[in-house]
Parts: structure tokens; sequence; C-alpha cells
């Protein structure tokens, strides 16, 4: 009820420069809607005049011990790694890029960290930041790829009241809320050329202005930035702009895939595995050696995302054998179209010297290999209920699968 900005709107405005800050609402209006309305936009507490003393600091003890327990918390998940921790530093590959991070981590140049999805780049800007004296500075996330380019702008730089429909109050934009602290852009690569060039003025001048606004803000901020695109080649093809390419580009990181650095491994299925239990409740289980062969040989294609997500699945489901037969499946799938390669090859390589009928007689031969085989691993070889499925003989089964040189594996 205070003039000009009331006290909601001054919350607001509090959780906007600080979201983890606890904010206990003291106010006359003892209304239900107002207190709905309060704790919904994130106040940790509400009192009404008159009040004891004796109310306001227990209140307040109470918040600041729910506040220690959510740091101790937060302390433990970073320790356990948050996405994979201390794991993801295992193998030499990683501690040559952790060596590089600390080596330009007191410095104030732009760092563009590069690999595959899922590698980890998140948590490289993380112990980045986290290694640097903007330690006690907001580390601040913005995806580039989830908002539209206007979204994007107003949500990288802010706005003033009145800027657009809708725009009732001013709002702080995440530069100004990274000051002196880092901002993390992921997906660079999907920023359009209208930002690109905001960003590069920004980048240049340290300054810019809120939407709506004309008065200049200067920052202090740290640029972090991810993607998984060449950038290069997008520079070549015209849609990245080289000259924030080169602002970019100061310091490159590159992040190895997880199949190049397996010593992770073991590691990461440890962490996962405790985190995992302790969110869902579940027994931590003592993993059987052939989901542990089976890691050592599949690709990761989706990295430590998509070894984090198996390991949430068995945690959750209770089983490992959902894990190992997806494995499998892949590994078949893959070999099936390698060996189908390798006939198209050949027949491209002998073009000309093999007629048509050879050609037709070689494809679907290899055709019919993949199907057999795929059936008998659906019913883990047994030989009888995959003829059934087939629509063949057991004993024309059995001679397709000498002819094809199937083996169980």
């Amino acid at each position: 009820m205070m003039d000009g900005l009331d006290g909601l709107q001054t919350l607001e405005r509090i959780h906007e420069a600080d979201p983890a800050l606890p904010v206990v609402m003291l106010s006359v209006s003892g209304k239900a809607s107002t207190i709905v309305e309060a704790m919904r936009l994130g106040a940790a507490d509400y009192l009404t005049k008159p009040f004891e003393e004796d109310e306001l600091e227990a209140t307040l003890r109470n918040v600041l011990e729910r506040r220690a327990l959510l740091e101790e918390r937060d302390r433990l998940v970073n320790e356990l790694g948050g996405s994979s921790g201390g794991a993801i530093w295992a193998s030499p590959a990683m501690q040559r890029v952790r060596s590089l991070l600390e080596q330009v981590a007191d410095t104030d140049v732009t760092v563009l960290i590069h690999g595959e999805s899922g590698v980890g780049k998140e948590v490289a800007a993380r112990t980045l930041h986290g290694v640097s004296t903007r330690v006690r500075r907001n580390f601040v996330k913005v995806n580039c790829a989830a908002l539209p380019t206007d979204l994007l702008e107003s949500e990288l730089f802010g706005y003033e009241k009145g800027a657009f429909t809708g725009a009732t109050h001013r709002k702080q934009g995440k530069f100004e809320l990274a000051h002196r602290g880092t901002i993390f852009l992921d997906e660079i690569g999907e920023m359009s050329p209208v930002l690109q060039a905001k960003l590069l003025a920004v980048l240049q001048d340290s300054a810019f202005a809120r939407l709506g606004g004309n008065e200049e803000i200067k920052v202090d901020v740290r640029v972090v930035c991810a993607t998984n695109r060449h950038l290069d080649e997008m520079v070549k093809e015209g849609s990245f702009r080289e000259d924030l390419y080169f602002r970019l580009n100061v310091v490159n990181v590159a992040l190895p895939p997880l199949r190049e650095r397996r010593e992770e491994i073991a590691q990461l299925v440890d962490r996962f595995a405790t985190r995992f239990s302790a969110r869902y409740d579940r027994p931590r289980p003592d993993f059987g050696e052939r989901l542990m062969r089976s890691f050592e040989r599949y690709p990761f294609p989706g990295n430590v995302r998509e070894l984090e997500n198996m390991i949430k699945r068995i945690i959750v489901l209770e089983n490992e054998d959902i894990i190992i037969d997806e494995i499998a499946r892949y590994g078949q799938g893959e070999r099936g179209e390698s060996r189908l390669r390798e006939v198209i090859d050949e027949i491209a390589a002998n073009a000309g010297d093999l007629p048509l009928r050879e050609v037709g007689r070689r494809a679907a031969l290899e055709a019919e290999r993949e199907a057999i085989d795929r059936v008998l691993h659906h019913t883990n070889w047994n030989r009888k209920q995959a003829a059934k499925l087939l629509g063949v003989s057991y004993k024309t089964l059995l001679h397709k699968i000498r002819d094809c040189g199937l083996e169980p594996g």
C-alpha cells in the first residue's frame, strides 16, 4: 500500500534482482487475496500489523534457517555434481580443459565453449565462474534458442514501463543482473542477426539501453558463450557475423565427446546413482557387469546428458535390463546399417559389372538378414518363437541363420 511502487511490485523487483533472497512481507492489509498473491510472487512469509517483536524475530529466524538448509542442500548437490560434478574432470582431456579455464578465470576475456550436445558445456561455464574472482556475484544463464528474437531482446536488456503492450513496470535485463558476474549465453549460434549486432555493441561498449529507454546502462560482465554448431562455417555461410565471432572467440574451449573420455563413465554413474536415489527415495543399486560392459562399448551419441537420463531411468524403474536391451538394439541397428552401406558401396564400386538381378538379390538378402537379426534379438534368441513371428518353419529359420552368419550376442 506504499505510494508509487506498492509492496507487491517491490517484492517482484527484489526477486528480479536476486531470486534467491527470502523476503518477509509486513503489512496492515490482512486480506486473504493479498496474502495469497504475495506468496505466489515468492514471499517467504507474511505478517500483519500490529505484530509482536517476538513473532517477527521467530519468523525471521525460521526464514533464515530455511535458507541455510537450502544453501546446504545446494552445496551437497554441487559436491555430488549438480549435473555431473567433479566426475566430469576425471579424464586427462577434461583436466586439460579445466587447466585452461583456471588459467583465464581471473581475466575478463570472452570464452567460447563448443562441443556436441550434452557434453557438459554449462558445467564448464559454471566452473569458470566458480574459480574466478566473480564467484560471489551472479551467474546468469540465457538460452538463446528458447525464445523468439523480440522476447530474447527484452530478456537480455530489460525494458522500461510502457515500452510495449503489457510492460506495466520497468524490468531489469539479464545483463544488468549479471553486473560484476558472469552471463552464460547458451546456444549462441541460434541468435538472430539483429540481436547479434546488438550483442556486438554491448561487447564493444560495455553499455546498452533498455527497450523503450534512452538511459545508457554501464555493466561489467564476463561473457561466456556455448554452441554445438560450427560458428566458423556459419560465418562463411553468412548466418553469423564475422566481427561478433572474433569478439566471442578470444579463448576457445573445445569439450570432447564422452566416447573420447571413457575414464569418467564409472564416476559419473556413481554420482548420478547417488543423486537420483536420494531424489526419488529409491535404493541405490549395485550395477551389474553386463551394464558396465555395455557402457564401455556404447558410443553415447547424447553424451553425459544421455548417461544421466539412463541412470535416472534405472533408479526410477529399478531395472537396468531396459538400458542393456536398448544399447544392444542400438548396436544391432548400427551393425545392420554398416553392413547395408558395405553392400551399397560394393555395388557402386562394381557398377556395370553386376547384373541387375544380382544387385536386387544382394540388397534383398541384407534386408532379410537385418529383419531376422532384429526378431531374434526381440525374442532373446528363442528360435521357435522367432520362426513363428517371421512366418517360416523352424528348419527354414535355422538355414537362414546359418546362411546369414548370425550369432547370439
